[in-house]
């Protein structure tokens, strides 16, 4: 059988939102600070966490875990998880993030459909808001002043980055490359959208105009240029850093977890893209979960992620 980039790209958009076949026995919540440079485990489990993401005002993390969401409050000693109430939707996947004001939630659940959907919620819980029905479709990013959720969406058998109100109406589509793009997050000035795709030939990271890519996807800049297959660039709160996993040459997709995960990161560059080379910051047993959307703290002085174990 003769295959064709669409073709290629579908079967790679599959197998990276598909379930990790390894099972994970373990979990590490870990937070890494800038200064120190170094990691320190916050909490920890026999089960599977997912994609930790900071609270606005910096006090307790969102995860998920089970198909449902929870609050980790971080000023506790011995913290432990708190369910938020969604109403009875379950099948919540790593998508998901506080509004900018902290009033709010987007998530992604397949709870009520074939596919995953996005919806908002209060962020005490409550009856969820269906804002995404075609599926599927993941949410990464509130845009800064919370007017829009970015997301990734297969379309037309390609997955593409969208943007749509917060609030819900109509889609925007960012990106309309036959390549595979994903995790698309906004700068802190609103002015760029992050994200990482394939269409290189290989996983990097891009970035574009937050109003789209425009004609061909001409606005889309490429940011890292080696060898490391790069996934979910996170940008700091003061506009400073970008954060984002990287796999081994050759990984194909961000659905397995494995050895030799890192987490690097590089400084942002404003106007100009300057090809420096990333700063390694850890190495770990990690991939899919780990990382999924921003999870800078609102100071810029840390950010969490997921280690596992099997």
């Amino acid at each position: 059988m003769r295959f064709n980039r669409a073709m290629v790209v579908l079967a790679c958009a599959a197998l990276c939102h598909a379930q990790p076949s390894n099972q994970v026995k373990h979990s590490k919540i870990a937070v890494y600070t800038l200064k120190d440079k170094a990691a320190k485990v916050v909490y920890e489990a026999d089960q599977l966490i997912e994609a930790p993401t900071f609270s606005p005002d910096g006090k307790l993390l969102l995860v998920n875990t089970g198909g449902e969401l929870y609050t980790l409050p971080l000023n506790s000693k011995a913290p432990q998880l708190e369910k938020i109430d969604l109403g009875g939707l379950v099948k919540c996947n790593n998508d998901k993030g506080f509004s900018p004001d902290g009033k709010l939630i987007a998530l992604s659940s397949s709870g009520k459909a074939a596919g995953s959907q996005i919806y908002t919620v209060a962020a005490t819980g409550g009856e969820p808001k269906l804002i995404v029905t075609e599926t599927p479709s993941y949410f990464h990013s509130f845009s800064p002043d919370g007017k829009y959720l970015a997301f990734v969406a297969q379309r037309h058998r390609n997955f593409d980055l969208f943007r749509v109100p917060a609030e819900g109406g109509e889609q925007q589509r960012l990106t309309t490359s036959e390549a595979y793009d994903d995790g698309p997050d906004y700068s802190p000035d609103g002015k760029w959208i992050y994200f990482n795709s394939n269409r290189s030939g290989s996983w990097h990271i891009w970035r574009m105009p937050a109003d789209g890519a425009g004609e061909k996807d001409k606005n889309a800049e490429r940011i890292t240029n080696d060898d490391e297959e790069d996934w979910f660039p996170h940008c700091s709160p003061d506009g400073k850093w970008l954060v984002f996993l990287s796999f081994p040459k050759g990984t194909t997709g961000h659905n397995d977890r494995m050895e030799g995960v890192a987490l690097r990161m590089i400084q942002l560059s404003g106007k100009r893209i300057k090809h420096a080379k990333p700063d390694l910051l850890t190495t770990f047993f990690g991939g899919q979960g780990t990382i999924n959307v921003n999870s800078w703290a609102p100071d810029s002085s840390k950010f969490a992620y997921v280690i596992y174990q099997q």
